[in-house]
């Protein structure tokens, strides 16, 4: 055996035995050409800028159907855009205004699902557990579960569906009561159920009722302490609030105003009121910037730990239209730019409300139109989503901004619409 042929040998044991060991030789790994980088990520695309005109286009159209105004804010790492039209105030005529607080309907149902949320990371109550656990005899079925409340699949009836079966006449009924949660409970047990539990979606606003009645029930404090403790004070939300029952909007603030049932009738000036039929339903006030901040850090994973919002943001569909989607007290909008926004919708007397982010939070939009009982004004206002979050669209497929945001997604409403 010649030595060149022992070195070749002694090499490639040397070799061998190195790769056994999970060490490559330098010599070896210089020769050897460059491995693709595993953990290399594509980088993503740069997300569209905001058509702030389309924006504006969709709150114009949605005072064409009837809002006396309506405002937009925008964020994004570039910073904040605004857009405010009509009027705050019919009477006054002062001009809409996107420092001023509304009555937010439904968005609430967002801020009590992170309360209970924080509750079942700290150990008090479990998702897949009975009601009936923690309010022993409260539901006629042991079968309904927590998480079947904050997905809308309890079966429980809707008792708005009667109490607003007249639009004005309903809320005049109810502008200035003060209900029990039992009282709502009970209106709700009075009709019949809507599905079995677990087997379908029906939106019913009695669902968040119970949750109210479970925060209060397992953390020993009224629902607006514990929206202050666990989501106000730590987000630094000055201008939102929960002042059940006080019918007043503090300070600066915008009207709002319901339409009748009759065409050609006044609107009816519905800003005062307990909201009492809705509690931790939907009566929270708010402001653009505050719901901003909310969804924004609700995102970002500011309220909730990585285990939580993986439950909250895991949806199932809401409707045929496989854009519309809904979690644990969330939404999710698809859009036609294929982005994924995660949100509520709001509906109470008078305020139409859209709250919606990007699921990594960067980018988020609130809405609000002074309006309600008017699905056609709803829906333009819902235009505003495609405009800030997928941008201007090429102009042979929208020689109408307004009408063709608006409408790309149908409106969802959390109230009965007679209109």
């Amino acid at each position: 055996m010649t030595s060149n042929h022992r070195r070749r040998l002694a090499a490639g044991a040397t070799l061998i035995a190195a790769l056994a060991a999970g060490i490559v030789p330098a010599t070896t790994a210089q020769a050897a050409p460059a491995a693709p980088d595993a953990t290399r990520t594509t980088k993503p695309a740069p997300a569209p800028a905001p058509d702030m005109e389309g924006v504006a286009a969709a709150l114009k159209a949605a005072m064409a159907e009837g809002a006396p105004g309506a405002m937009a804010r925008f964020t994004d790492s570039k910073g904040v855009q605004t857009r405010a039209l009509g009027v705050r105030d019919r009477e006054s005529g002062a001009a809409m205004d996107v420092r001023a607080r509304f009555r937010i309907g439904s968005v609430s149902k967002t801020f009590s699902s992170v309360v209970l949320l924080q509750l079942v990371q700290e150990g008090k109550l479990q998702l897949d557990a009975p009601v009936n656990r923690y309010l022993p005899g409260l539901l006629p079925d042991d079968r309904i579960t927590v998480r079947h409340l904050l997905t809308h699949r309890s079966g429980l009836a809707d008792y708005t569906n009667a109490m607003f079966e007249h639009t004005v006449p309903g809320f005049e009924a109810v502008r200035h009561r003060v209900f029990s949660y039992q009282e709502l409970l009970d209106l709700s047990l009075s009709e019949p159920r809507t599905t079995e539990p677990g087997v379908s979606y029906k939106y019913s606003n009695t669902n968040f009722v119970v949750v109210g009645m479970l925060i209060e029930k397992i953390s020993g404090k009224p629902v607006a302490e514990a929206y202050q403790r666990r989501i106000i004070g730590p987000l630094r939300l000055r201008s939102t609030s929960y002042v059940h029952p006080d019918a007043r909007i503090a300070g600066l603030h915008v009207r709002g105003y319901l339409h009748d049932d009759e065409v050609g009738r006044p609107l009816v000036d519905s800003t005062e009121q307990t909201v009492s039929w809705a509690q931790s339903a939907g009566a929270v006030i708010s402001s653009p910037a505050d719901l901003n901040t909310f969804t924004t850090a609700l995102m970002r994973g500011r309220l909730l730990s990585p285990t939580m919002m993986e439950a909250m943001t895991t949806v199932t569909p809401t409707d045929a239209t496989d854009t519309r989607f809904y979690g644990l007290g969330l939404r999710r909008y698809d859009l036609s730019c294929g982005t994924q926004i995660y949100g509520h919708t709001g509906t109470v007397q008078g305020y139409y409300t859209y709250a919606f982010a990007t699921r990594d939070g960067r980018r988020s939009l609130s809405a609000m139109a002074n309006t309600s009982n008017k699905g056609s004004a709803n829906t333009a206002l819902g235009g505003t989503l495609e405009a800030a979050f997928c941008g201007k669209k090429p102009a042979a497929k929208a020689s109408s901004p307004a009408r063709a945001t608006a409408s790309a997604l149908p409106a969802e409403s959390d109230l009965p619409e007679n209109r």
